[in-house]
C-alpha cells in the first residue's frame, strides 16, 4: 500500500516555486531534496494543503493566485518613515530592514526610497500579489 502525505508526515521532496513566467525563486530540483515535516510550519499553509493526500512518487504543478500563495499586494502598508525614527543610519533604497513593534515583534520592510528625511517602507511580503507555481515530486513519505 503507497503512502500518502498527511498532517504531521515528514516528506523527502523536490520542489520549485516560481512566479508564473517561469522564473524560478526556490529550487530543489538541481540539487539535494527538501526533507520537511507538514505542519512544522516550513511550508505555507496552502502548500502543505496541496500535499495533503498526494503518494509517494507524485510529481505535479500547481498555479497559486495571490490570494492562495502570499496574498494580494496591499498599498496600505506601504509607509513614510521618518530617518530619526530609524536604528540604521546607513539606509539604502532596495535594502531590507528589521523593525521592533510596540509588542517586541519584529518585522521587515523594503526600502522603496529614501531621501534626507525619510524612507518609503514597503512592508508587504515581496511576493504579496503575484501569481506562483509550485512544482513537487514526492519521493519519500515517513
Amino acid at each position: 500500500m503507497t503512502q500518502t502525505v498527511q498532517h504531521g508526515s515528514l516528506i523527502t521532496l523536490h520542489y520549485r516555486i516560481a512566479l508564473d513566467n517561469g522564473q524560478p525563486l526556490i529550487s530543489t530540483f538541481e540539487g539535494t531534496p527538501a526533507t520537511l515535516q507538514l505542519g512544522a510550519g516550513e511550508l505555507l499553509p496552502s502548500l502543505e494543503r496541496l500535499l495533503t493526500g498526494l503518494p509517494e512518487g507524485t510529481q505535479q504543478s500547481f498555479t497559486l493566485t495571490p490570494d492562495q500563495a502570499f496574498g494580494d499586494y496591499k498599498p496600505e502598508l506601504v509607509e513614510r518613515v521618518l530617518r530619526r525614527h530609524m536604528s540604521e543610519d546607513n539606509v539604502q533604497a532596495m535594502s531590507i530592514m528589521e523593525f521592533t513593534a510596540p509588542d517586541g515583534s519584529r518585522y521587515s520592510g523594503l526600502v522603496r526610497e529614501v531621501d534626507d528625511e525619510a524612507a518609503l517602507i514597503d512592508f508587504n511580503h515581496p511576493l504579496a500579489g503575484k501569481t506562483i507555481r509550485f512544482d513537487i515530486n514526492i519521493i519519500g513519505i515517513m
